[in-house]
C-alpha cells in the first residue's frame, strides 16, 4: 500500500511536470556563491522521540522531481525543532529516534546538482531536550520554576550546542544557512542566578522585580532585550568566523515583534506569517520590514490554521498568492512552508500547488525584488512607545499592535499608499513624507514628539489617532480635552452614514483654530449633536489632526465602510495630492515603488473570504476593473505597461496628470511607468 501511494504521488509529479525528469548527473551546477532569497521552499516537522524511521521513504527522485518542477532559490528543510532533537543523525546534538538514512546529506546532494541553496530550520531559544539534559541551561520564571522550552541567555546553551551543531552543518553537510525558529520570541523574563547578577551589575538595580506592577519591570525586560541581541550577535558572529560565507537569521528579529535598529551581522530579516487573515497580516508584516536595511522575505504557512481549534485545511494557490502580492509589492522574498512527513519526506500531491505559487512569484520578481517604496503617507512605529504597552520582551501576543494593524488596514482599504516607519527610520527625514500618522500611541519619546512638531510647522502634516494619543498634543490641537477617557458605545457619523462601535474615546471642545471633521453620537440617529469624532487646526505652515476614539482594533472588529471613508476623508483633508489616486474598487490594495528610473504601482486585489476567521480556506478572488488611475507627473512618458501580462495600456497627460484605465485586476498587476 506505501508504495502505491508514493506510485501515485509520482504519477501526479509527472503530470503536472509535463514528464518526469530523470536523474540529474553529478557535476551539474553548485550552489549559488550568494544565494539569493526571492524565492524559496521551507520543511519542517519538528522531530520528536517518536521519529524512529526518519529517511525511509524520502528519495533523491522525490527531491529532483520538487526542484526541476518548482526551481525554488533555496530550500529550508528541517535539522531541529523545538523539541530539540535532530532530525539527522548528528553527533554535536541529540538525534531523534532512529534513522535508516540521512535526510540532510540527501538533500545537500539533491539540491547541489540543481544549483539551489540549502537553508536548514533549526530551533534556537526554545529547546526542549536541552533543558532536559542541561536543567542548569533552562530559564527560570519569576516563582523559581524552570521552564521546560525556553533556555536562558546566560547560560552555555549556545557556546556548548547551538554554535557546534550549526557550524557541524556548515563544515560536515556544506549547508548556505540557517533560518533560526523559536528566537527573539521564544525569550521570557530569567530569574536565574547568573541572568539576576548580570541584570544587578548592569543596570544597578538591586531590588528584581517580579511582575509588571513592580518598580524597574521595564528595565528588566529592556535587560533580556539588550542580552538577547548580545546573544545572537554572539552566534552570528562566531559562525561567520567561522564560514563566511554562511547565511544566517533569527526568526522575527528586527521585525514587528523587535522594532529596533539593526545592530547585529545577520545576513538577512526574516518570519512567519499568522496562519489566518495572512493577507492583510503579510501588508503589516512586509511594512515592518522594507526599510531595514536588509535582504527580508516573509514565509506564507501553506495550510490555515486556528490555534484554539484542532482543524487545519491546506490553503488554495489563490489564496497564497494574494498573500505573496503583499510580500511582492513591498519590494522582498516570498517563501511557503509546507509540511514534511514524519520520516523526513515530502508531501509530492502538493507540488503542483508550489508549482502555480513559484510561478506567480516569478512573473512578477522583475517588477517587484529589490524595489524601493515611494514616500507618502508614514505610520509610526516607535520602539519605545511599543516597549511601554507590552508586558513581554519580543512576543506582541497579547494585541499590543492590533491598533497599528487595524489603522494600516484601513489606510489600505482606502488606496493609500503606506509606509510603516520606526523611529530611527524617520529622525531627521520627516520631511520627506507628505502626511504623519500616530497610530493610537500613548507615549512619544520628547525627542521626537518635538521633531514631530517642527515638521509640522514647517509644512509637514500630523494625524494623531486614538483617545490616549491626543492628550500628547491637546495644544498644539487647539482643543481642550474634557472628562476622562473611557470606553463608551458611540456611533460614528461622516457623510450622511452612521456606524456603531464600542471604543476609548476622549471629548474635546474645539478652540477658535480647530475646525470640526465627522461626529460621533451617543445614540444612532444623526438629528441630535454630538461631539466631533476629529478636529484639523494650522500649525505654523503646516497642519495637525486629532482623531477622539480609537480606530484600529474598532475596525478590525466591526469593518465598516463609514470608518474607512471618515478615515479617507481625513487624510484627504491633510494630504490632498498624492502621488497615485486608484478609483473603481475599494478592494485594492496600492502600493507604489521607484524601480529603477521607473515608477511601478502595484494593485492588489484584496477581495475574498482572508479576513474570515470562519473561512479556512477559498479558491476564487472575483477580479476588479475597470480602475482608473492618476498618477501625478512632470511630464508625460514614453510607455505604460501593465505587468506581468505584458500589455501597454493607452493613456492621457494633462495638467501634470497621467491617467490611465486598468481594464481588469486577478490578483497582483503591476503598472510600469517608464520615463
Amino acid at each position: 500500500m506505501k508504495r502505491l501511494l508514493l506510485l501515485l504521488c509520482y504519477l501526479y509529479v509527472y503530470l503536472a511536470a509535463g514528464s518526469l525528469p530523470a536523474q540529474i548527473k553529478p557535476g551539474r551546477g553548485s550552489p549559488r556563491p550568494a544565494p539569493q532569497r526571492f524565492f524559496g521552499l521551507h520543511f519542517d516537522f519538528h522531530a520528536n522521540g517518536s521519529h524512529t524511521r526518519i529517511g525511509e521513504t524520502l528519495t533523491a527522485a522525490m527531491i529532483d522531481s520538487l526542484l526541476t518542477l518548482v526551481q525554488p532559490d533555496y530550500v529550508q528543510v528541517d535539522c531541529k525543532g523545538h523539541p530539540g532533537l535532530s532530525s539527522y543523525p548528528t553527533k554535536a546534538g541529540s538525534p531523534a529516534g532512529g534513522f535508516t538514512q540521512d535526510p540532510l546529506k540527501l538533500w545537500r546532494e539533491v539540491t547541489r546538482k540543481h544549483g539551489v541553496a540549502l537553508y536548514v530550520h533549526y530551533s534556537g531559544v526554545i529547546d526542549q531536550e536541552a533543558i532536559r539534559k542541561h536543567p542548569e541551561w533552562a530559564a527560570i520564571n519569576a516563582k523559581g520554576v524552570k521552564d521546560k522550552r525556553s533556555t536562558s541567555l546566560h547560560s552555555a546553551y549556545a557556546d556548548q550546542l547551538l554554535i557546534p551543531q550549526l557550524k557541524e552543518i556548515s563544515k560536515d553537510y556544506q549547508v548556505d544557512g540557517a533560518w533560526v525558529d523559536g528566537e527573539c520570541w521564544g525569550v521570557i523574563p530569567d530569574y536565574s542566578e547568573a541572568a539576576l547578577a548580570n541584570f544587578r551589575r548592569e543596570t544597578g538595580i538591586g531590588t528584581v522585580p517580579r511582575s509588571p506592577a513592580d518598580p524597574h519591570y521595564r528595565d528588566f525586560l529592556e535587560f533580556h532585550r539588550k542580552s538577547y541581541r548580545k546573544y545572537l550577535g554572539h552566534y552570528v558572529d562566531a559562525l561567520h568566523a567561522f564560514n563566511p560565507n554562511f547565511k544566517i537569521t533569527g526568526n522575527w528579529a528586527y521585525s514587528s515583534h523587535m522594532p529596533e535598529r539593526v545592530d547585529v551581522d545577520v545576513d538577512f530579516l526574516s518570519g512567519d506569517l499568522k496562519p489566518a487573515n495572512s493577507v492583510n497580516s503579510a501588508a503589516f508584516e512586509a511594512r515592518c520590514l522594507a526599510h531595514q536595511g536588509k535582504p527580508w522575505d516573509l514565509m506564507a504557512w501553506s495550510f490555515t490554521r486556528d490555534w484554539s481549534k484542532p482543524e487545519t485545511s491546506t490553503k488554495s494557490a489563490v489564496q497564497l498568492c494574494q498573500e505573496a502580492a503583499q510580500v511582492l509589492a513591498m519590494g522582498g522574498g516570498f517563501q511557503a512552508y509546507f509540511k514534511q512527513n514524519k520520516d523526513a519526506s515530502i508531501q509530492p500531491w502538493t507540488m503542483g500547488l508550489m508549482k502555480e505559487l513559484a510561478g506567480f512569484c516569478r512573473a512578477r520578481q522583475p517588477f517587484c525584488h529589490g524595489a524601493v517604496p515611494v514616500r507618502q503617507i508614514a505610520v509610526l512605529f516607535p520602539s519605545e512607545s511599543y516597549k511601554r504597552v507590552t508586558p513581554h520582551v519580543y512576543r506582541p501576543w497579547s494585541g499590543e499592535l492590533a491598533p497599528m494593524e487595524g489603522i494600516l488596514t484601513a489606510l489600505l482599504d482606502g488606496q493609500h499608499t503606506v509606509d510603516i516607519l520606526m523611529d530611527h527610520h524617520v529622525k531627521g527625514r520627516l520631511h520627506e513624507y507628505p502626511l504623519v500618522v500616530i497610530p493610537e500611541w500613548n507615549y512619544l519619546p520628547a525627542d521626537l514628539r518635538e521633531e514631530l512638531l517642527q515638521y509640522a510647522s514647517g509644512g509637514g502634516k500630523v494625524l494623531a489617532i486614538g483617545a490616549q494619543t491626543v492628550p500628547l498634543f491637546e495644544k498644539e490641537l487647539g482643543v481642550v480635552l474634557e472628562g476622562d477617557t473611557a470606553t463608551r458605545n458611540l456611533a460614528l457619523g461622516y457623510h450622511h452614514q452612521i456606524a456603531g462601535m464600542r471604543s476609548l474615546f476622549r471629548a474635546a471642545r474645539l478652540g477658535e483654530k480647530a475646525r470640526a471633521f465627522g461626529g460621533t453620537y451617543t445614540v444612532q440617529d444623526l438629528r441630535f449633536p454630538g461631539q466631533p469624532a476629529a478636529s484639523v487646526a494650522p500649525y505654523g505652515k503646516g497642519k495637525i489632526a486629532g482623531v477622539y476614539f480609537n480606530v484600529g482594533r474598532a475596525y478590525t472588529d466591526s469593518k465598516n465602510t463609514v470608518t474607512r471613508n471618515f478615515l479617507s476623508g481625513l487624510v484627504r483633508e491633510l494630504f490632498a495630492d498624492p502621488l497615485v489616486e486608484v478609483t473603481g474598487s475599494h478592494l485594492v490594495h496600492v502600493a507604489v515603488n521607484q524601480l529603477g528610473e521607473k515608477l511601478a504601482v502595484n494593485l492588489i486585489n484584496v477581495a475574498g473570504e482572508h479576513a474570515n476567521k470562519h473561512v479556512f480556506s477559498y479558491d476564487e478572488v472575483p477580479p476588479l476593473g475597470p480602475l482608473q488611475i492618476r498618477i501625478h507627473a512632470t511630464k508625460a512618458p514614453t510607455r505604460v505597461t501593465l505587468q506581468p501580462e505584458g500589455e501597454t495600456l493607452a493613456y492621457t497627460f494633462s495638467n501634470n496628470t497621467i491617467s490611465v484605465a486598468v481594464p481588469r485586476l486577478a490578483i497582483h498587476s503591476i503598472l510600469v511607468v517608464e520615463p
